[in-house]
């Protein structure tokens, strides 16, 4: 589904119009991020949580070259599905 298409769903399911359902998906991402950059959990029970884990750098091999590179840390988004949510996918 492109971001159209889940805009169209969203709008015609609320019955609001396109815009109103742009504005409050980007609202839901923007209040995602956010959170979890805050260092909480955005969680909607019966669907699954956000949260941001991180990686440690660490030294890797070039596959190109075969020498050593240091790979920075990062932040990485994690998504967990709530028992809901798989009960639902797996019916």
């Amino acid at each position: 589904m492109t971001k159209a298409e889940l805009i169209d769903a969203v709008a015609k399911s609320a019955s609001v119009t396109k815009t109103d359902a742009e504005r409050v998906i980007e609202s839901f991402f923007a209040t995602v991020t956010a959170t979890t950059l805050a260092g909480e959990k955005a969680a909607w029970p019966g669907f699954g949580h956000f949260t941001v884990t991180h990686s440690p750098a660490r030294e890797t091999r070039n596959p190109s070259t075969g020498g050593m590179v240091t790979v920075p840390p990062k932040a990485k988004m994690k998504f967990t599905a709530a028992a809901g949510l798989k009960t639902s996918l797996n019916a």
